[in-house]
């Protein structure tokens, strides 16, 4: 059986580039994604409820996209706040290599791909934004996301989008205890199947 999913450091399936068209930011543009990654042939419908909330991007500082796929939320991201730095991070290569060459297609400066272990240790967070990889399990989930969440900055947020039939509400409730009181947990909106869920850093409140 292949180990091909698209959170393999190293997808075994040949690389075959093909461009799709996709709305940016509201804007039409055309990028290039592969297979062996997430969502290869669209920008997926979860990740298209977050987007509709980017009016809440914040304008500058260091925002991160966890599982940054092709880069539909992170070319987002930099598009509707050029002053920010976005760091698209994701373990799979694949994923990297194309959302750097999609952002220097559309001409978006600041984006910076990395492994998650390349971040540096003494960045903060002005957001995060992420459509996580459930099915990489619950454990490894718990781990990524508590990995990065508390490197929210303080009064910043984070949105994330999770299927309601794949926990969203179990995965709320566990961010509450897990992360504790100097952070809150709400439901933003419920849409097509998805939960979009707002943390937020409030300590000092």
């Amino acid at each position: 059986m292949s180990s091909d999913h698209y959170f393999s450091e190293t997808p075994d399936s040949h690389y075959k580039p093909k461009e799709i068209q996709v709305l940016i930011d509201g804007k039409t543009v055309v990028v290039t994604t592969a297979g062996g990654i997430f969502s290869p042939d669209h920008i997926d419908q979860g990740t298209g409820v977050l987007l509709n909330h980017l009016d809440e991007v914040p304008p500058s500082g260091n925002i991160l996209d966890i599982g940054c796929g092709w880069g539909p939320i992170a070319l987002s991201l930099a598009s509707r706040a050029p002053q920010a730095t976005i760091w698209a991070i994701d373990v799979n290569q694949r994923s990297l290599d194309l959302t750097a060459a999609n952002a220097k297609r559309l001409g978006l400066s600041n984006i910076k791909t990395a492994k998650p272990d390349e971040v540096p240790a003494d960045i903060s967070f002005s957001a995060i934004w992420s459509n996580p990889p459930i099915r990489v399990g619950k454990d490894v989930l718990h781990e990524i996301l508590l990995t990065w969440l508390p490197r929210l900055s303080v009064d910043a947020e984070s949105y994330l989008v999770v299927q309601k039939n794949l926990g969203a509400d179990s995965l709320s409730r566990w961010m509450e205890t897990a992360l504790g009181e100097d952070f809150s947990v709400i439901r933003v909106e419920t849409a097509k199947g998805f939960r979009v869920l707002r943390v937020k850093n409030r300590a000092g409140q």
